[in-house]
């Protein structure tokens, strides 16, 4: 995935052009139902290019798993969505969900976001992967 996010990225596309690419890419990952990106506005979260379903379009920092990677500039592995008090459920059918932040100068500038119907979905190796996408990214920005 990597090597393929690196040959489509290109600086002279705008922006959603490249995110929207590189949601199709993630999208190939197995047992997914929504992958996408969130960009940030003052310390807000706006949808952005994705694969899926309808979703939640505006999210405050700290609000949902996306805030909150956002608000601690962290990624957030969720093993079980049912059993998380800060899930916003964009989705009845997602049950694990990961958020990856993108960072350019140690600022948040969006997030990557991808939901599972399947519980405890995400990896440690699919973590670091998806950090690596996000470091390329942060060059969009």
């Amino acid at each position: 995935m990597i090597e393929e996010i690196k040959a489509l990225v290109d600086k002279e596309l705008p922006l959603v052009s490249n995110l929207s690419n590189v949601s199709a890419v993630i999208n190939k990952m197995d047992n997914l139902n929504w992958c996408g990106f969130y960009l940030v506005k003052g310390e807000t979260l706006y949808l952005g290019p994705f694969q899926g379903d309808v979703a939640c379009t505006v999210i405050p920092f700290g609000k949902g798993v996306c805030g909150e990677a956002a608000l601690k500039k962290d990624t957030i592995i969720v093993g079980n969505v049912l059993e998380c008090k800060n899930h916003i459920a964009c989705s009845s059918l997602s049950r694990s969900e990961i958020v990856v932040p993108i960072i350019k100068s140690d600022k948040v500038v969006a997030v990557i976001d991808l939901d599972s119907p399947i519980f405890n979905r995400f990896t440690e190796n699919e973590k670091k992967e998806l950090e690596e996408v996000a470091k390329i990214l942060s060059d969009l920005f």
